[in-house]
């Protein structure tokens, strides 16, 4: 559930031709990604599985968990950013309508200090949702949202703590990789999109994310020497650095290992995928290759069906997952990133 200076600055510059591929067929050529495309089976579940996310769509715009939470600030973020993997853009084609009134939710829903409406976790749904927002203003440029961005982004440079991360609440004074990830991620859609990011809190993130680096195992801990390495720590550790432009760093390449060695983890299986996806996917060649070729036979699988609609229940998730609309945008999103519509997971 994937931002070094001139690298990073260069890193983000997408290819024209990227948005101009056909669902299936190859694109991100020389990387190893052309070898895995979307077959018919996969984007018949694609399709279907966006039938029942806009026919959950509140009557706001907004989309909500189904476990007890409304979390509806993050569910929105999820659910407009696995839309927009599929090629689907606010008022284009044929969840344009549904994409917009994501996109108007949100946008009601930031506050002039640039924080979201409240929401649990805060800060895990407000990286979440202005990723959604960097995205949808990077591919339509909407005079509209752009102020909007710029004030959530404000927020999340703004509560970076010492140590270069960022955690629950909206001020620099704790972090945990978990957290730290999401605004990362943030922070490089909104560099995609023509926003000034400094560069200091790049270079700071990047040495947060090194901090949790455990030698011994080759993966990455919740906190510096806080638990065990775990497989979604270390999702989201790679695809920090990834995004932040370090695609050679010798921990990503040791923590990809790390994920193949303990996929069979089932601990946060949907959220720890949400990042394994993106960062094998920035890796590409055989590791990309590799993992979608596991992950896909497993997610067709498990689907459940209400006429055309298609959807997931947190069948791994040991119980902790909050429903099917945060699992079916997260796995439709996975089985939908060989359209290469996304710019963000470009490297």
């Amino acid at each position: 559930m994937k931002y070094s200076s001139c690298a990073f600055l260069l890193s983000v510059l997408i290819a024209a031709t990227a948005f101009a591929q056909a669902p299936g067929r190859a694109a991100g050529a020389g990387t190893g990604q052309e070898r895995v495309v979307v077959d018919d089976k996969t984007e018949q579940v694609i399709r279907g599985a966006l039938k029942y996310l806009a026919s959950k769509q509140n009557s706001n715009g907004s989309w909500m968990a189904s476990d007890g939470e409304r979390q509806e600030v993050a569910m929105t973020g999820y659910v407009l950013i696995t839309f927009l993997s599929c090629g689907h853009l606010p008022d284009e084609g044929e969840h344009g309508k549904t994409v917009t009134a994501g996109v108007n939710f949100l946008l009601n829903n930031v506050r002039p200090d640039g924080t979201f409406a409240p929401i649990g976790h805060y800060m895990y749904g407000h990286g979440v949702a202005s990723i959604a927002l960097a995205e949808v203003y990077g591919q339509t440029k909407d005079p509209r949202v752009r102020p909007k961005l710029e004030q959530v982004i404000r927020t999340i440079i703004e509560s970076q703590n010492a140590e270069g991360g960022w955690r629950y609440n909206p001020r620099p004074n704790d972090a945990d990789i978990s957290v730290t990830v999401l605004q990362v991620v943030a922070l490089r859609a909104a560099k995609n999109a023509g926003l000034d990011i400094p560069q200091v809190t790049i270079d700071r993130a990047v040495k947060y994310v090194h901090s949790c680096y455990d030698r011994r195992e080759g993966g990455f801990t919740y906190q510096p020497g806080n638990r065990r390495p775990g497989y979604a720590r270390t999702a989201a550790a790679i695809y920090s650095l990834q995004v932040c432009g370090q695609y050679d760093d010798p921990q990503v390449a040791a923590g990809a290992d790390f994920l193949f060695q303990n996929r069979q983890e089932r601990e946060w299986f949907t959220y720890g995928n949400f990042y394994a996806a993106p960062a094998l996917y920035m890796i590409g060649g055989d590791t990309w290759e590799a993992y979608y070729t596991q992950i896909k036979p497993m997610l067709l699988g498990a689907t459940r069906q209400q006429g055309e609609m298609i959807y997931w229940e947190p069948r791994w998730d040991g119980g902790r997952g909050v429903g099917p609309i945060y699992c079916t945008s997260v796995y439709t999103m996975i089985l939908a990133m060989p359209y290469h519509y996304l710019p963000l997971y470009q490297r």
